[in-house]
């Protein structure tokens, strides 16, 4: 049996469906901090079969943002001294900067570098963005 141990100071984001924590962890930039990160997929959960889960010592500063794009059931636990301190249920964001692409390629976010994507959320159940400046529909599935 495989054992990830304890967080002392931290975030743990649990509940991710599975398959989406390798996302999560590339849109993060996981591999880039300096810190202790580990990813665990298909791992054994009661409540929903399997699912995979990101632990990440002493970091603090994450877009919570793109977890929720990626997987809004996600949770986030804040863990202080190893003892969760506060947990987070995520929920898609109105807006959205400098995560989603646009997929027009005529569209000014695609052709101008210096143009940060921004996207507006017209369907929460359909998981639906519409660029704010071209309009074209985005589904984050």
């Amino acid at each position: 049996m495989l054992e990830i141990t304890s967080l002392k100071n931290g975030i743990v984001i649990d509940h991710i469906k599975v398959g989406k924590g390798i996302k999560i962890f590339n849109q993060l930039d996981l591999d880039k901090l300096g810190e202790e990160v580990a990813l665990i997929l298909n791992a054994n959960s009661p409540s929903s079969g399997k699912k995979d889960i990101l632990k990440i010592e002493n970091n603090l500063d994450l877009n919570l943002d793109a977890v929720a794009i990626i997987d809004p059931s996600a949770t986030v636990n804040f863990i202080k001294d190893e003892k969760v301190v506060s947990k987070k249920s995520l929920s898609l964001p109105e807006i959205s900067e400098g995560i989603l692409s646009c997929q027009n390629p005529k569209c000014v976010s695609t052709t101008e570098r210096e143009v940060t994507s921004k996207f507006i959320l017209v369907d929460e159940k359909e998981k639906m963005y519409k660029c704010h400046y071209c309009d074209q529909i985005y589904d984050v599935e």
